[in-house]
């Protein structure tokens, strides 16, 4: 086996392939876009790398995602050197260009649909993808006068539940159209106070260590790439600050991807949990929301850095 994956690795388009899937997980087609090369040739390549087990993949519905790290103990223990050995490669400023252009065209066709759908998404939402009631138990994760951040507040439905129990609570969202609905939600409810911010998930507008709280209530599958959520969650929260999560567990409604904007179809424990210890979380708990029939689960996380 050591002789295959070394093998494997001597190639300069494989080398390229680990480099940028070091940086995030992607498909065949982004990666065609990325790495300026055909498909044909890509697929090849992905092949011997996850035959040896230096690449794995997901599968969500018809889309399968490529990511660096398979079931090679190996290639994990030469992986800090080997890392710092790529960003050398003569072509790694093309390839960081061409990553960057490709989370950048998920982001805009996230913002294009919110903000053509602001109007009618909780009707939507409700429909296409049905989940079992859990407002409630997010709402007992939240911290008694805590200074709390909601990352894409949607329509805004949670916000005057949050005002109820932080002492400040700022709303972000990357559609404006959005963030209009919410306003205007607000103003029905006769609650003030409330910051709403135009902004990205992975780019907050806000600085270091400057809320106690964060909550993503089923955001975190519309993101382009939930490992960098976390950590941008991670700079702005304060000591012993608190995240809380809901989210949906992995599904296969192919049409969540088709007709509601969602990047990832739901998530395993396990991958969020590796994504929030990497990102300087502790104290992690996930909880299961068990659905009625015709619903999905839910997954409701609380992590503590």
């Amino acid at each position: 086996m050591l002789v295959d994956i070394l093998k494997a690795l001597a190639d300069p388009s494989r080398l390229r392939l680990v480099a940028v899937l070091l940086r995030g997980e992607f498909t065949v087609q982004e990666l065609t876009i990325i790495l300026q090369m055909g498909q044909s040739r890509i697929s090849r390549h992905l092949k011997i790398l996850t035959e040896v087990g230096i690449l794995s993949v997901k599968r969500q519905g018809t889309w399968s995602y490529y990511r660096a790290g398979g079931d090679s103990p190996f290639f994990e223990s030469i992986l800090p050197v080997f890392e710092k050995e790529l960003e050398t490669l003569p072509e790694r400023n093309e390839d960081l260009s061409g990553i960057a252009a490709v989370l950048e065209e998920r982001r805009r066709r996230s913002q294009l649909f919110f903000d053509h759908n602001a109007g009618q998404w909780d009707s939507l939402a409700r429909t296409l993808l049905p989940v079992p009631e859990y407002n409630s138990a997010l709402l007992k994760q939240i911290p008694n006068g805590a200074r709390i951040l909601e990352i894409g507040i949607g329509t805004g439905g949670l916000l005057k539940e949050l005002a109820a129990v932080g002492s400040r609570v700022i709303g972000v969202d990357h559609s404006p159209a959005m963030l209009e609905e919410a306003g205007h939600r607000l103003a029905a409810d006769g609650v003030t106070g409330i910051d709403l911010r135009l902004g990205e998930m992975s780019h907050l507008p806000l600085s270091d260590s400057s809320v106690d709280c964060a909550v993503l209530n089923m955001v975190l599958h519309h993101a382009a790439d939930p490992q960098e959520v976390f950590f941008e969650i991670r700079r702005i929260l304060a000591g012993k600050g608190r995240l809380v999560l809901a989210d949906l567990a992995r599904h296969d409604r192919e049409l969540a991807r088709e007709q509601l904007a969602d990047q990832w179809l739901g998530f395993e424990e396990n991958e969020l949990h590796q994504w929030l210890v990497a990102a300087g979380f502790k104290s992690i708990l996930v909880e299961q929301i068990s659905p009625l029939q015709g619903q999905e689960t839910v997954l409701l996380v609380k992590a503590q850095i």
